[in-house]
């Protein structure tokens, strides 16, 4: 790990990130095609920050954060961590990454099936070095009642519990190992609504209680304004805007954003909401043409558009709020 070029002010620092995965065929396996998962990512999260990662399907979400932690392999860039930089090599990650915790959508895949909860959420510690066989039910205990759940639950297997319980459990596994950043990738999809804000609730309360980061991945807008203090927005694999959480939904300054907010439902009397309505297909990461990703389907994209990659920059000076718009001031709904 290295020092090098890295902020001491963030916890997480994510420069230039790109993640590619080759399309082969043919008899000798030769690379035909480029999918361009994420493209060129920078961000970084203070200690005790959330911030919310929004965008539709297949935009890079969830591919970015795997390959934080290791789990996709990483084409270029670069990410430090508490100011050194962390190493993914051949899918594994660097020695650091146990203060890094990724909590998956599904939370019926996510765990093993034939293993007891007691050994799902304490087998961190075991392979760490973090606590002996004789000591792991009173701290899986520990970790559990944390997140509802008790001594009931100790010995029993994956099937018996309900969505909700087996993303609780998901979360103890994560919690134990005392991490500083938890990446949560669409952790209330695959909920009941009413299940959804018990989980949400229970997040906000344990981020308070050990100072967490997180970076919550979501395609759920009203559930990242009520997670997240600042708010990214990711479009075929680039991120095109973030800012603070109200900045951006008050004041959205990049035309796709402006289609994902004028999407939400409004009770507000007296002025009906403006309907953005895309035009075309959303295009494929595969061998993108070079440009402005949104380009094609921007009613403002001009010829600059299709030829120059905008990049993330301040509405003004000392602006917290980023976009990557060449025609920004324009983007007004």
């Amino acid at each position: 790990m290295s020092s090098v070029d890295s902020n001491p002010s963030s916890l997480l620092e994510v420069k230039d990130l790109h993640v590619y995965f080759p399309i082969r065929g043919g008899v000798m396996r030769r690379q035909l095609h480029t999918v361009k998962a994420v493209s060129g990512v920078s961000l970084n999260l203070a200690q005790g920050e959330v911030l919310g990662l929004v965008g539709e399907s297949g935009c890079g979400k969830t591919t970015l954060g795997r390959a934080l932690v290791g789990l996709a392999p990483m084409t270029s860039g670069r990410v430090f961590f508490n100011a050194k930089e962390l190493h993914h090599k051949n899918g594994k990650s660097s020695n650091h990454a146990m203060k890094m915790q990724l909590i998956f959508q599904d939370p019926y895949s996510s765990l093993h099936p034939r293993k007891q909860v007691r050994d799902l959420v304490g087998e961190g510690l075991l392979i760490n070095g973090l606590a002996r066989v004789e000591e792991l039910d009173e701290k899986v205990l520990d970790i559990l009642e944390k997140v509802g759940l008790g001594v009931d639950h100790l010995y029993r297997y994956p099937h018996e519990f309900s969505g909700g319980q087996r993303q609780r459990i998901s979360l103890a596994r994560a919690l134990i190992l005392k991490p500083e950043l938890i990446i949560l990738d669409e952790p209330t999809s695959a909920l009941d609504v009413s299940v959804q804000a018990q989980i949400l609730n229970m997040l906000k309360g344990l981020q308070k209680e050990y100072n967490l980061t997180y970076l919550f991945i979501s395609h759920d807008l009203s559930v990242v304004r009520y997670m997240s203090r600042r708010i990214g927005v990711m479009y075929l694999g680039n991120l095109v805007e973030i800012g603070p959480t109200r900045s951006v939904f008050e004041n959205p300054k990049h035309p796709y954003t402006h289609s994902l907010l004028s999407a939400l439902p409004s009770i507000k009397k007296g002025k009906r909401k403006e309907r953005m309505i895309l035009k075309g297909d959303p295009p494929t990461p595969i061998d993108p043409p070079p440009g402005c990703p949104f380009a094609d389907r921007c009613s403002n994209t001009q010829e600059k558009c299709r030829i120059e990659k905008p990049v993330l920059e301040p509405l003004k000076k000392e602006s917290s709020q980023l976009v990557a718009c060449f025609f920004q001031n324009e983007n007004v709904l």
